[in-house]
């Protein structure tokens, strides 16, 4: 059983990994600085930037040891999640792209 879940686990992991990577694609070509760096090719951890403008900076990080969203503002921690909330968190930022092309500006204001 538990080999089954370390297994699935992994699987969970790479998919996230995988998920970040094309988010970042996608807010690139929209006009955001976004990054997603990945250790090794066994795709096991993800850190994934974006900047939402005006000193706006989300980090998201992905790893065996855990996932945590950090939202920071003048260098300053705005709110920190972790596990399922910050994946709630991800999805919300990835259904305001769904809906149109943002600004940056505007997609930072949606989020407060």
């Amino acid at each position: 059983m538990f080999l089954r879940l370390a297994d699935q686990h992994r699987q969970f992991v790479q998919d996230l990994v995988m998920n970040l990577q094309a988010l970042a694609i996608v807010l690139e070509r929209r006009g955001y600085l976004a990054s997603c760096y990945t250790c090794g090719g066994k795709m096991e951890s993800a850190s994934f930037m974006v900047s939402l403008g005006e000193d706006h900076l989300i980090r998201f990080l992905v790893s065996d040891y855990g996932i945590t969203w950090t939202e920071m503002r003048d260098d300053r921690e705005l709110m920190k999640l972790e596990g399922a909330e910050a994946i709630c968190q991800l999805q919300e930022l990835a259904n305001l792209l769904k809906v149109k092309t943002v600004p940056a500006s505007e997609l930072a204001a949606a989020r407060h």
